[in-house]
């Protein structure tokens, strides 16, 4: 088989031909779209690391939940409370630390799926809109990959992290009608469909809007495997 034949192949499927594979960090924020992370979005976000040969370990605020959310009846339970880091832990197979011990020096980039749980347990979006603070460790772990011109993604409504951290970001977390959410809080709002990307140059933040869009899984998993073969090639 010719050599150029070969190349073509392995980039298909997510191989690089040569270097050293990269490391990142996720971070979650619990198991399921209405009170942690999005389950979809992580995988999917894990998948593509893994595909493109890059290595990852998980992360979570050892914290309560803002709230619990039956997923089947969409109700809230005022008498319940899980841990976050014990929630997003089902999703990375118990192999997860706290939050608290994330140093940007240790990885080449960063990644943060969306689900409500970036809205109610990496911030208070959720509840307070525009006027949202980020959790203490979220804000610092952000301001460190900036600092250290080290690769940001996010997905969903995760883009409302970057847009508060670091003014004038240019994000994305889907149609036109969530402009306002974004410049609100002081970001820069792009329209985007499920399987696009939208790359902020200086600030090294790539957004795409997954379920931010009523669309089918295999497109999901389409668009955040771009925002995840740019971060890696940033990373380079």
């Amino acid at each position: 088989m010719a050599f150029s034949m070969m190349v073509r192949r392995m980039s298909a499927v997510g191989v690089k031909a040569s270097g050293s594979p990269k490391k990142v960090a996720v971070i979650m924020s619990g198991s399921g779209f209405q009170d942690g992370s999005e389950i979809h979005e992580t995988v999917a976000v894990l998948f593509h690391i893994s595909n493109n040969e890059a290595t990852y370990d998980c992360f979570a605020p050892d914290a309560p939940q803002s709230e619990v959310v039956n997923h089947l009846s969409g109700t809230s339970s005022s008498s319940e409370t899980r841990n976050v880091l014990t929630e997003s832990a089902r999703i990375a197979r118990g192999k997860i630390e706290p939050l608290s011990k994330l140093s940007a020096q240790n990885y080449d980039a960063l990644f943060v799926p969306g689900g409500y749980g970036a809205a109610k347990n990496l911030s208070d979006f959720y509840s307070k809109g525009s006027k949202l603070r980020l959790e203490t460790d979220v804000n610092r772990v952000l301001q460190e990959f900036k600092t250290q011109s080290k690769p940001i993604g996010l997905c969903c409504i995760s883009g409302v992290l970057a847009a508060k951290a670091f003014p004038r970001c240019k994000v994305t977390i889907g149609g036109p009608e969530q402009a306002g959410t974004i410049t609100s809080i002081g970001g820069k709002f792009k329209e985007a469909a499920v399987d696009e990307i939208v790359v902020d140059k200086t600030r090294l933040v790539v957004t795409t809007p997954a379920y931010m869009h009523d669309a089918p899984i295999h497109k999901i998993f389409e668009g955040i495997g771009k925002m995840v073969a740019r971060v890696l090639k940033l990373a380079s």
